[in-house]
């Protein structure tokens, strides 16, 4: 779907070895005769592209749809030019055709102008709309000053160079040149001047203050924000009688470099001297570059991103510089240690890292599914349903809206996962008749010839783009959403490739999937036919949509999801063709895009947005904030679901955190004023069932009429949902050494799914211990449940043997009070310790008021109700626990834990946590730790309340435990209701003792 605003709004209407010769003979049949090729298209394999226009290019100021270079110097990178940056309105003009827009670097802003580059380092969000509807916050561009030369009149801005995440803009108006370079995350902008002085000229309005003029060095204040000038060593700034003026001669040389302080209105002089000494150290040598490498160690499945910067030292030997770090990447750091102070950004908090020329950042990476696997009962009323869904779709699979790029690939989506469901339940019929449609659109779209001029690719050499016709939201004239529209394709080719292994290889269609992977993420820098990663923002770890990027607010994207899509199709297709490199590159923008989506589409860590931005979520991230909107709709279902969308094995990153799910789903009732989603409903379902699977079947089961999403089928909502119901959630803390792999959890009992693409059998192992067996073509589901479901060759495997987790490490899960289909089979349990005494740093909350080293039955105690009074910080009728005779060591670290509580459909309640340690058993607490407090949601089942609500106070010093008792309080801080523990499994503490 298009992200950009000067596109209509529009409804959401709008927008394995092969098989069997019966099926490859079905397949083939499908296909039209190919026509010859002609002049104007090239061949790939079997397939081919047109290199003939048939229809609109790329639009923009004066002749950019032939010359896309008309704003690049001779001296910029050859080959494609790069599009879908947070810079591109400088080179892509389309609104401003002298100088772009503004352009959002992190923590600075620039906008290029007649007289030089001007600085703008916004920390003060503007904040439109309430609590109820469309919203949005932006840290908008403010002019503090311009840096330029004296004299200078640029009529335009051109660009120089580039690397993956800096820009070189130049200003020239041939006798006064100002050259530039900024990137993402760089407090610094360096310039190489000449023609006259180096200036710097205060906005107009302004107010500059100097505080320090001594050398080279000119420290100055602009709206509460401190900047620092070098000049060369041995230069001077000199600054008029008004104070609005600063210029230099730059002692006979043509460089200087202004930074930005991460200082605020409250750091001291001597502070904020202390930080311009430290980038005083870095002035000079000047980023000339930077380059993003990765690597995914599949043993960890950990992936390694290392981010490097090439400096030129223009005074000395050093090499070293300064980097300001967004949230996702100094959450993952790997090594060095930041500075205390940090900068204010849209993005929240950036960390700085100085002396450094490269830092690296390591992720897990916690793998994907082809689809969720059938583990429910596969008899009875849901088997027949399942099976009565499935038959309705098998004369239409695809079952497209509109005949564009676009809508195509959602009807491909949508025939993959009736694909995938199919085989799984051995319903050969209604897959083969969903892998036709899809080899027979794939097959049409990938073959061009002399008549057609739709359902076709066109390569421009010049833009270096592959533009499928019909074109659709800006994907032709804005090269917007490429990611999204190919994501769907390269999808449903990597199913149809399990299955048709020669359809997918290169001598016949392989290369045409290659090449829209290449246009939308060019995975080869030696490959100057594209841009690399043309719509992946390496630093700022997501994509962006538009093509241009031309608004005052910067680049934009929606729908993270879909983005998501993309990448994970590159997983699919590199496993499913063997193509490890393809692999990796979907494995690291997938990796680096999740966590980037929790911190800025969703903000989990409560970090990002500003205080008094009102909602859980946006929909819309721009490069100077975010919107709760999107281009199409106002509803919250679509507004909170576009990020949602398509409902893939490839989205269980949408439910790593379940506490989360609900809150959203929670907001999105209440945005819209409704009981039940009435838009989107089916993807509303689906996404619930991954917060609360259980919850999300009795929602379908009692309103199952509505109308499916587009790209969606009720086949396939009522899969997911009822296996995601048996299954339980995802369990983020246990890996595997195979990209094609899950763990869910439920009850405290873990679920190993593992599928095998591939010919040969394979074994998979969990970081927990487990070691699944997956046949070749299958896909396997063991531990607490096992499953027999249907394979690649159309039959149905073995039944795997039952392997579990370690029964000391279960992950608790929120049940609801509606039991799961499935009852899973007894797993072996230790012999207890005594009630009420454990050796034991796990702990287990009971029914009966102790702690115990096993988790036991599951139950529920009574917390009593807060009677209408703030408790705060002070234990009111508590709900005690205890374990006596503890003999642990203190480790160091804090405790973890992961309680499940539930207020029914109260509104208002919190329940708070008081853990105490008594060292020798002798009744007096010589460590009292009190956590914040947790609100519960109105909504029935578990909710999980762990450490992540932060310390609230903490007294005593931590000690080895001798015969020691841990004491537990739990109870209800505010509210009118009594509030509900689950016990045995359903909640653990951590001590933080071995």
């Amino acid at each position: 779907m298009s992200r950009d605003s000067d596109l209509p709004h529009r409804t959401a209407l709008n927008r394995r070895a092969a098989v069997f010769l019966a099926v490859a003979a079905l397949l083939g049949a499908a296909l039209a005769v190919l026509t010859p090729r002609t002049a104007d298209a090239d061949t790939v394999g079997q397939g081919s592209y047109t290199t003939k226009a048939p229809g609109p290019l790329p639009s923009g100021c004066a002749d950019l749809s032939t010359n896309p270079r008309h704003w690049v110097t001779a001296n910029a990178p050859s080959g494609a030019v790069p599009t879908n940056d947070w810079w591109s309105s400088i080179l892509w003009k389309r609104t401003n055709c002298a100088y772009g827009e503004p352009l959002f670097a992190q923590p600075l802003g620039f906008r290029a102008q007649s007289g030089g580059l001007g600085f703008s380092y916004s920390t003060k969000p503007a904040i439109s709309g309430g609590a109820k509807g469309v919203g949005e916050y932006h840290f908008n561009y403010t002019e503090d000053f311009v840096a330029g030369v004296a004299g200078l009149g640029a009529p335009e801005v051109k660009v120089d160079d580039w690397s993956d995440w800096t820009v070189s803009p130049v200003l020239s108006d041939g006798a006064h040149t100002l050259r530039a370079t900024i990137g993402s995350g760089l407090p610094f902008a360096y310039f190489r001047a000449s023609g006259g002085d180096a200036q710097i000229k205060v906005a107009s309005g302004a107010t500059a203050t100097v505080w320090s003029h001594s050398g080279s060095m000119l420290g100055y204040t602009i709206a509460w924000h401190d900047y620092v000038a070098f000049a060369p060593s041995g230069a001077t700034w000199s600054v008029d009688g008004s104070g609005t003026t600063f210029t230099s001669s730059l002692g006979g040389k043509d460089y200087f470099s202004i930074a930005v302080l991460p200082t605020t209105p409250s750091t001291s002089a001597t502070d904020r001297a202390a930080l311009a000494d430290e980038y005083a150290k870095y002035a000079y040598n000047h980023v000339t570059g930077t380059a993003v490498s990765y690597s995914y160690d599949e043993a960890s499945s950990t992936v390694t991103t290392k981010y490097s910067l090439t400096t030129d030292a223009l005074e000395g030997t050093g090499k070293a510089t300064v980097a300001a770090l967004m949230p996702h990447q100094w959450r993952n750091l790997a090594g060095g240690t930041p500075l205390a102070q940090k900068y204010i950004s849209s993005r929240g908090p950036l960390k700085v890292l100085t002396g450094i020329t490269s830092f690296t950042t390591s992720m897990v990476f916690h793998g994907v599914l082809p689809e969720v696997p059938a583990v429910a009962d596969s008899s009875g009323a849901d088997a027949t349903t399942l099976q009565n869904y499935l038959n309705a779709e098998k004369a239409d699979p695809t079952r497209q809206q509109s005949d564009d790029t676009y809508w195509t690939g959602k009807g491909l989506g949508r025939a993959a996962r009736l694909a995938e469901i199919a085989d799984q339940t051995g319903d050969k019929d209604v897959r083969d008749a969903a892998l036709a449609a899809i080899k027979s659109k794939l097959t049409d779209w990938f073959t061009a010839s002399q008549d057609k001029t739709g359902h076709l690719f066109y390569y421009d050499d010049k833009w270096g783009t592959l533009i499928g016709y019909p074109a659709s939201y800006g994907s032709d004239q804005e090269l917007n959403d490429h990611h999204f529209h190919y994501g769907y394709f390269v999808a449903a080719a990597a199913t149809l490739a399990k299955f048709d292994p020669t359809w997918a290889d290169e001598s016949h269609y392989g290369g045409m999937v290659d090449l829209l992977i290449r246009d939308a993420n060019n995975y080869d820098r030696t490959d100057k036919r594209f841009p690399y990663l043309r719509d992946f923002d390496i630093y700022s770890g997501h994509d962006w949509a538009s093509g241009h990027g031309s608004f005052a607010a910067g680049n934009n994207q929606e729908s993270s999801s879909e983005g998501m899509n993309f990448d994970n199709a590159l997983i699919q297709w590199g496993i499913a063709t063997g193509n490890k490199t393809v692999r990796d590159a979907g494995i690291y923008m997938y990796t680096t895009q999740a966590a980037a989506i929790q911190d800025y589409w969703f903000d989990t860590e409560d970090e990002v947005y500003p205080s008094d931005f009102p909602h859980k979520e946006v929909g819309m991230v721009w490069s100077n904030g975010g919107a709760y909107s999107t281009w199409f709709s106002s509803a919250p279902e679509q507004i909170q679901g576009i990020n949602l969308l398509p409902v893939t094995g490839g989205h269980l990153y949408l439910g790593s955190d379940p506490a989360y799910v609900k809150a959203n789903y929670k907001e999105m009732l209440d945005q819209s004023g409704k009981t039940q989603p009435s838009i989107w409903t089916d993807i509303w379902y689906e996404y619930l069932a991954l917060g609360d699977g259980d919850a999300a079947l009795a929602a379908f089961r009692a309103n199952n009429s509505f109308t499916s999403e587009e790209g969606e089928s009720k086949a396939h909502t009522f899969h997911w949902i009822r296996n995601l119901a048996a299954l339980g959630t995802v369990d983020t803390r246990v890996t595997a050494d195979s990209p094609l792999a899950s763990v869910f959890v439920k009850d405290g009992a873990r679920t190993h799914v593992a599928s095998n693409v591939t010919s040969e059998d394979a074994t998979v192992h969990f970081s927990d211990g487990t070691t699944v067996q997956v046949p070749a073509g299958r896909t396997v589901a063991s531990g607490a449940l096992d499953w027999s479901g249907g394979s690649a060759a159309g039959g149905t495997p073995p039944s795997p043997t039952p392997t579990t987790s370690p029964t000391d490490s279960p992950s608790p899960s929120p049940t609801s009070s509606t039991p799961p289909t499935p009852t899973p089979p007894p797993t072996p349990t230790p012999t207890p310790t005594p009630t009420g005494t454990a050796s034991s740093p796990t702990l287990y909350p009971q029914s009966d008021g102790t702690l115990v080293g096993t988790a036991g039955s599951d139950g529920s105690a009574t917390v009593a109700s807060a009677d209408g009074v703030n408790h705060d910080g002070t234990p009111y009728k508590p709900y005690t626990l205890k374990a006596d005779g503890l003999n642990l060591k203190y480790a160091g670290g804090a405790l973890t834990f992961d309680l499940a509580v539930d207020a029914k459909q109260v509104v208002g309640n919190a329940v708070q946590l008081q853990v105490s340690y008594d060292c020798t058993g002798d009744g007096d607490f010589e460590r009292v730790e009190t956590y914040r407090y947790f609100a519960t949601d109105p909504l029935n089942g578990w909710e999980h309340y762990t450490e992540k609500a932060g310390l609230a106070s903490a007294s005593g010093t931590a000690c080895d435990l001798k015969g020691g008792t841990v004491q537990v309080k739990v109870w209800s801080a505010l509210g009118n209701s009594d509030n509900l523990l689950g016990t045995g499994g359903l909640s653990v503490l951590r001590l933080p003792y071995t």
